[in-house]
Formats: C-alpha cells, structure tokens, sequence
C-alpha cells in the first residue's frame, strides 16, 4: 500500500511539474494562485486601493510593495468603496506595472453607476496576449495568471452584461502582484545567512 502511495505522489509530482512549465499559469483560485507563487520563490504584495475615493484623471499612480502601477482607461478612472472601475460605462481598465512582476492576480468583476455588483463576462489580457474570459457575480471573484517566462507589465480588465443593457463598469478589488528577487539579490541574501550562520558557530 505504501508503494502505491509512493507512486501516486511521484505520478502527481510530475503532473504539476509539466503543468508548471507553460510560459503562463491562470488560476480562478487565490489560494491555489498564492500558493504556486511561493512555490516558485515569490512574495506576494497588495493593493487594496481602500486609500482612493472619487473621479481621477488618466494616469493615476500608486505602489505596493515597489510595484508602482499606473491606471488608466478612456474616460478616466472613478473609485470608491475600495475599487477602483472606470469612470465610463463599457471601457477597459489598464494597470501598468514598474518594474514588471511574475506573477498578477485580483478580484474582477463589473458594476454599475453606484459600485453596485452586476452580473458580468469579465475579460482579462496581458501585454503578452496571454487572456482571459469568465464570468463574475460579486467582488470574491479571483482571477490571477503566474508567468514562468517573461514578466508580466500590464494587465487590462473589461466587464459586459450577462443580459439587458445596463451601462457596466469594469471593477477592481485587490490587485495582487507576486515578486521575486533578482538573482543578485537572492544570492546577497544567501551569502548574508551563511555569515550569520557562521557568526553563530562562533
């Protein structure tokens, strides 16, 4: 029985492994997506935008972590009630991200003129054309992509009506960027614990 355990977990170590190795990873889970990210040496930093109230004009920028991002969409931008949306119906909300990061995820869904939630297609791209389209019914819904390649500098967000023709806005909860140290970094920081391993045995 052991042996069949022992298998099975080599089998299952495999399966990941291959699905590990595509360019980019798109999850509908945010545990799933924080998990794979520290598998892959990453921190994990958020931008809840709790800190942004009103109209904002094209250009608007924050940070997280060292991640500064720049939204825009035409019309300009609107937030309230933590979200950030655009200020007009039925356009594209873009965040673009410096420097780039490895993996970007967030709650992403559509409203309407009062930041209520609606039903929604939301669609979802990447400066690489890597995408994403599924639907979202309250602001807990997660999408999140993890790229094993190149980094990733924008992300774009659209939302449209399940039904009727009610003017929708797409919307942002957290955004959520995942981060790992340059390779510099990450061998300062190893040479910094072997001198502080060695200080101890002193």
């Amino acid at each position: 029985m052991s042996i069949r355990i022992a298998f099975s977990a080599a089998a299952m170590t495999v399966v990941m492994t291959q699905a590990a190795s595509a360019a980019m990873v798109t999850f509908t889970n945010g545990s799933l997506w924080t998990g794979f990210s520290a598998g892959q040496g990453a921190s994990v930093v958020t931008e809840n935008f709790n800190s942004y109230s009103g109209f904002y004009a094209n250009g608007l920028s924050g940070n997280a972590g060292g991640i500064q991002w720049t939204a825009s969409a035409p019309g300009n931008l609107y937030a309230d009630l933590g979200y950030m949306s655009t200020n007009n119906a039925f356009e594209t909300l873009t965040f673009t991200l410096s420097p780039s990061v490895q993996g970007v995820a967030g709650n992403f869904f559509g409203t309407d003129q009062s930041f209520g939630i609606l039903p929604a297609i939301i669609g979802i791209q990447l400066a690489d054309g890597s995408s994403y389209v599924g639907y979202a019914a309250s602001a807990a819904d997660f999408v999140g992509f993890y790229s094993t390649g190149a980094s990733i500098s924008s992300i774009s967000v659209t939302a449209s009506n399940v039904s009727g023709t009610q003017n929708i806005y797409a919307t942002v909860d957290n955004l959520y960027f995942a981060v790992v140290p340059a390779p510099g970094a990450v061998a300062l920081l190893g040479l910094a614990g072997l001198v502080s391993g060695a200080r101890k045995r002193r």
